[in-house]
């Protein structure tokens, strides 16, 4: 599809009310993942990293926030080092699409709020879950399955899905009341593996059209 770096990204939050709010943004890169979590600032996020690595087979970075606002600046900070400009596309899947989307509706939302700058300037963004729903088959039993668990079993295989320690994306709820930050990381470097996996395997097989890229740089930039 393009000489872009793809890199993707994916959230955790509390809900999806617009009282919840976010407690991991995490992206994977070629080289591995970068997870920004939120939890006890005592937390060692070197060593979480180096079990949730060692659990998925990958290079695996975190850092650990006290609150919504330290989170979000840090990913702000992460996103003009190393990923805003010409040669990165982001990708989410279900992040933001026509008439739909999850992730990227509801970091807008939390940003404007906590009054955190839009991290993502000069860099365009693709949502690849139109692109499996409408050029791929993933029917298993007579049933579609083009979520994100689904549709990489069916194209990919096992892979990270035999490494993700939630049978269902609600627990990442539940792991952040209890406290289970490693589980928490490891479930959100899968799914930003997983979109990743997917991309790459989509641009093999797919046509420039068919990925609806768009800009996300703000109108009006900060400052």
């Amino acid at each position: 599809m393009t000489a872009l770096e793809v890199v993707a990204f994916d959230i955790e939050t509390t809900g999806f009310d617009v009282d919840d709010v976010v407690t991991v943004v995490g992206f994977a890169l070629p080289l591995g993942c970068r997870v920004f979590v939120r939890g006890d600032p005592d937390t060692d996020g070197e060593a979480v990293g180096a079990v949730v690595g060692d659990a998925i087979d990958e290079t695996v970075s975190v850092s650990v926030h006290a609150s919504e606002a330290g989170l979000l600046r840090a990913v702000g900070e992460f996103a003009v080092e190393r990923i805003n400009g010409e040669d990165v596309l982001v990708v989410a899947y279900n992040g933001e699409r026509w008439r739909g989307g999850f992730d990227l509706p509801f970091l807008r939302t939390r940003l404007a709020v906590t009054g955190v700058a839009w991290p993502f300037q000069d860099v365009p963004y693709a949502d690849v879950l139109p692109v499996v729903e409408k050029l791929f088959n993933t029917s298993r039993d007579g049933e579609s399955r083009d979520d994100l668990v689904g549709a990489y079993a069916a194209l990919i295989g096992d892979g990270v899905n035999a490494t993700d320690p939630f049978t269902d994306s609600a627990e990442a709820v539940t792991a952040f009341t209890a406290g289970r930050t490693t589980a928490l990381v490891q479930h959100n470097a899968v799914d930003t593996l997983r979109t990743r996996a997917l991309t790459l395997l989509a641009e093999q097989y797919c046509s420039k059209s068919d990925f609806k890229l768009k800009s996300l740089t703000p109108t009006v930039l900060d400052g």
